[in-house]
């Protein structure tokens, strides 16, 4: 790598870690390009010159949030063979992950929320980090031990659980209990349901409309 390489790499990462802590501690409203420009000496040319937009730098966000997600979730997920609690791992560490922003997460979702917003998680913009808890929901059903569910099903839970992931997060915006405990007791019945469930998936029947549910959820997110 050549030094002029490795300078705009060191001031791309200044620019990066001064934007995360900026939403962290500010929110997304008080975070401006201006302002980041202005705490690290830079003009906001230099700064644009890495990060065109406050969008660019919300989706540096998201990757990180989901990075630290997954290297949360991993070493516990290797000592647990169950499927439910592989889930509950996957899903509390997700939430601890969200605790820092909670009191701006209302500013987050007010940008996000329309479908044409680049910064909305389902957008093309968003993919990225989306994909990363993905493949987490997908390493946490097939690293399950033997758990009765068709091999079909199991093709495609991940997607379905990776919108309950992202619904229990529109959820957690909106809890104001303390730590956000409300959204907790949600998981947790929302998991010994599951855990009642999976044995009714064995039956035709049943398997034929859990199916049905699954394969709608996968066309939508296709």
């Amino acid at each position: 790598m050549s030094s002029a390489e490795s300078k705009g790499d060191r001031t791309r990462a200044r620019i990066r870690a001064a934007a995360l802590a900026s939403f962290r501690e500010k929110g997304y409203d008080a975070t401006t390009i201006r302002g980041i420009a202005g705490e690290l000496g830079m003009s906001v040319g230099a700064t644009n010159y890495h990060f065109a937009s406050k969008n660019h730098l919300i989706q540096e966000l998201y990757l990180d949030v989901q990075e630290a997600h997954r290297a949360a979730a991993e070493p516990l997920l290797a000592s647990e063979t169950d499927l439910v609690r592989r889930l509950e791992i996957i899903y509390k560490t997700g939430l601890d992950q969200l605790r820092p922003y909670h009191e701006h997460a209302g500013e987050f979702l007010s940008a996000a929320v329309s479908p044409r917003s680049p910064i909305n998680p389902l957008a093309p913009e968003s993919a990225e980090a989306l994909a990363v808890i993905e493949r987490l929901f997908s390493d946490g059903v097939a690293g399950a031990a033997a758990s009765g569910l068709p091999d079909d099903l199991k093709r495609l839970m991940p997607r379905a659980l990776l919108l309950a992931h992202l619904l229990l997060a529109l959820f957690w915006v909106y809890d104001t209990s303390e730590g956000q405990q409300r959204t907790r007791r949600l998981l947790d019945r929302g998991l010994k349901l599951l855990r009642a469930t999976i044995p009714l998936a064995r039956v035709p029947i049943v398997r034929g409309a859990v199916k049905d549910v699954l394969t709608l959820i996968d066309d939508v997110r296709a």
